[in-house]
């Protein structure tokens, strides 16, 4: 397992290497960019560095591999009031099988609500309203292949919907996570939204034309459809290495680096740090985007609390980020195990 570990991680670390020399910006060419909203406020926090010391149902976002240590019933809820008044929700739920692994399912929604809808010839607007939403259901499996490595996978539908317009994928996420002592270094990677090329359908596309417009007499409202383009998803290649330091009987540092290979954009690092006090109360701080081209912000900070009633676990994690010219985005989850 050593052997094979150490190859996988240095011919990633090849390819994040040799991929600067051929990088290209390629922002806005991918479809269900919502995707790619870190859910988790605890990890939001950090950077959204969590690829490899994520835990549970927070991880399962950025490593589907966390949950195969999952022997409980949990379920976990974040909301976000995104950038531009957008509603941002995630929510999910884990289902244990016993030594088979752990099962999980997960919802994400995005919603801009209601919007004017504004014309050349209108521009104060027509009286009509339209509603811009996304929409990913994915259901995920992890399981522990021996005590140091586990490894997971989700499927996940995804719908973009713009008035009356829909585009509908499948992406499938895989993950894997090693740990090289219990206490130790932990190193993770995972390949995010590999799926199927879509465009657009709906009867906002159908149209009126007139196909001679030179001519008269003819049909001038001849019906039609207008076709669009198939647009890929934002395939995501993650690679961390992370470990916690006992600082004192009460006290734990959690530190931890990624790095990011996206399909629509240049390569970028996160880096991210916790420090938990009593295994109850943590502090937060990291910074996101780092050497990506025109990147904005990258400052990260947030705070959480774990407590326990009886055989019920509860969490409630706060997460902050600042993205520059576009404002700053708070995160909230809470998450509860039985």
């Amino acid at each position: 397992m050593n052997r094979v570990t150490r190859r996988l991680v240095l011919a990633a670390l090849a390819v994040l290497a040799a991929a600067p020399a051929l990088a290209q910006t390629k922002t806005g060419t991918s479809m269900g960019q919502f995707l790619q909203i870190e859910p988790a406020a605890r990890t939001a926090a950090m950077g959204g560095a969590g690829v490899s010391l994520s835990e549970g149902l927070d991880g399962v976002y950025f490593n589907p591999a966390t949950i195969a240590e999952v022997d409980r019933y949990a379920g976990t809820f974040t909301h976000s009031a995104w950038l531009a008044d957008i509603s941002y929700d995630y929510v999910a739920a884990s289902i244990p099988v016993g030594k088979f692994g752990c099962a999980y399912a997960a919802v994400t929604s995005l919603n801009s609500g209601a919007i004017d809808v504004r014309t050349v010839s209108q521009p104060q607007g027509t009286g009509e309203q339209y509603t811009v939403s996304d929409v990913g259901i994915g259901l995920g499996y992890g399981r522990q292949i021996t005590d140091r490595f586990s490894a997971g996978a989700q499927v996940t539908y995804v719908q973009e919907t713009i008035w009356n317009s829909t585009a509908n994928s499948f992406t499938v996420s895989v993950g894997t996570l090693y740990r090289v002592s219990e206490h130790g270094l932990h190193i993770g990677a995972s390949l995010a939204n590999f799926g199927t090329q879509t465009g657009y359908n709906g009867r906002d596309l159908r149209i009126t034309y007139d196909n001679d417009p030179s001519a008269h007499g003819d049909n001038g409202t001849l019906p039609g459809e207008v076709v669009t383009g198939d647009f890929p998803v934002p395939t995501l290649f993650r690679l961390g290495v992370g470990a916690p330091f006992q600082l004192s009987p009460q006290m734990r540092l959690d530190v931890e680096a990624d790095a990011f290979h996206p399909s629509d954009n240049t390569e970028s690092m996160s880096f991210g740090s916790e420090l938990v006090y009593g295994r109850r109360f943590a502090a937060r701080l990291g910074w996101e985007n780092a050497f990506q081209q025109d990147a904005e912000g990258g400052l990260t900070a947030g705070a959480g609390f774990n407590s326990q009633w009886q055989d019920v676990a509860f969490h409630i994690d706060y997460g902050w980020a600042d993205h520059g010219r576009l404002g700053n985005v708070s995160r909230l989850t809470l998450g509860v195990g039985f």
